[in-house]
């Protein structure tokens, strides 16, 4: 946020302050038309349908997410019979799982991102090493901390159990007699092995199966929707003038308001009606594990370049133009070190503990680190500090008063979790 937007903002808050004071004016009736816009473009109200995913043929096909839903909730595709989609992602934790880190058939490194309204972003998990909902899914199922399964396995269970919809939607399933029962090209030493021993075109067969099935699940989880918060109810009501219905939040939450979108500077990385820019920034969030810093994106873009499932690779559907998020990504930057996707606050008050490894454990903690803005463990933070010369940002400064007043506006983000019949 430019420093003269600061200043203007801050005396905007001093000039309304008097106003109250000596006239009555209240909080409500002090938003320019600039901020206006600002709380505008932050509504639900202007959030567009998720776009379509080119490389999946049937991300809107309501066949696709009936059986997308019953794949994310089955538990025999992991390898201790006890873990599904639903575990980390739990209908009833705000598809997340309240941990500081995953927890599959074993503890994973970092925390559990939510998935509604996943769809509206062009790249997946906290570094982007994936490029679509669909090769998004894929990945868990055979990370040896998560599902810990392998691709034979899969593909087989997927023919014995769900053979009939399969086919429905991608066509006849290939002949899977004879493959080794468990292979895989990312198992154990022994499930690597079998891998290679299949031929190019039983191991191309089983990536087409394997590919299919995360393309039914990415198709469920687009159906699920974020619904209206009281913050959306308020933006409606300022930028229609209804002073009645600017009663929905509080004093305290309109002043925490006031610093989201200024002197906190929140809104530079958190906009829009999902409070995401869809980027990778470094904030100098303190590494979980101090001895094994997290590189974060720096390390992902040759991953998603590389992964046989991404938008470019024989498995999408999409043709080489569409790709254009990954045909023209950034890799090699040094501002990528250290990195982490922007997580959308929507709903956050609800996703306790904060950060890619959950490294602070309420929104108190959050707004203090930014408010102390440390040095990044790896590479550099982008926040300003005094002295930083940072002519992007200014140190943010706030008291503790104005931290809960900020505290209190986040939790007005809060609204229900809605799963649509159709994908679109």
């Amino acid at each position: 946020m430019k420093p003269q937007r600061l200043a203007g903002a801050t005396l905007g808050l001093a000039l309304a302050s008097a106003l109250s004071l000596l006239t009555g004016f209240t909080w409500a009736d002090a938003w320019s038309a600039e901020d206006k816009a600002v709380l505008a473009s932050l509504s639900l109200d202007r959030l567009p349908p998720a776009p379509r995913d080119p490389s999946n043929a049937v991300d809107a096909d309501p066949a696709a997410a009936a059986l997308g839903k019953r794949l994310f909730a089955d538990t025999r595709f992991s390898r201790n019979q006890a873990v599904s989609c639903a575990t980390c992602h739990a209908a009833d934790r705000q598809f997340q799982d309240g941990l500081p880190v995953g927890k599959g058939v074993g503890s994973g490194s970092r925390r559990t991102m939510p998935i509604a309204g996943a769809a509206h972003g062009p790249w997946f998990f906290w570094d982007g090493r994936k490029d679509s909902l669909w090769s998004q899914a894929l990945g868990p199922l055979e990370d040896a901390v998560e599902h810990g399964s392998n691709r034979t396995r899969i593909a087989t269970l997927l023919m014995a159990n769900y053979r009939s919809e399969y086919e429905a939607l991608f066509g006849a399933m290939p002949d899977l007699a004879g493959l080794p029962a468990d292979a895989g090209p990312n198992g154990t030493v022994a499930e690597r092995g079998a891998w290679q021993s299949m031929p190019a075109h039983r191991r191309h067969e089983v990536n087409r199966v394997f590919a299919n099935l995360g393309k039914a699940i990415a198709a469920y989880e687009r159906t699920l929707h974020l619904g209206e918060s009281r913050f959306d109810r308020y933006a409606r009501a300022v930028v229609a003038g209804d002073s009645a219905g600017q009663a929905v939040l509080s004093a305290a939450e309109v002043r925490g308001l006031r610093l989201f979108i200024g002197p906190g500077q929140c809104a530079t990385c958190h906009s829009g009606p999902l409070f995401t820019d869809q980027h990778f920034h470094n904030t100098g969030v303190p590494p979980r594990d101090a001895a094994r810093p997290d590189s974060g994106r720096a390390a992902a873009t040759a991953r998603v370049e590389h992964d046989e499932f991404n938008c470019l690779g024989a498995y999408s559907d999409a043709p080489k133009s569409a790709c254009q998020e990954l045909r023209f990504m950034v890799s090699g930057d040094a501002a990528s070190l250290g990195a982490f996707k922007t997580p959308g606050l929507r709903n956050v008050a609800q996703r306790a503990p904060y950060m890619h490894a959950g490294q602070f454990a309420n929104l108190d903690e959050v707004i203090a680190h930014y408010v102390a803005s440390p040095a990044a463990a790896l590479g550099h933070s982008e926040l300003a500090h005094e002295g930083s010369g940072s002519v992007h940002r200014q140190a943010i400064r706030l008291s503790a008063a104005q931290a809960r007043d900020l505290a209190a506006f986040l939790h007005t983000l809060s609204g229900p979790i809605a799963e649509t019949t159709r994908s679109d």
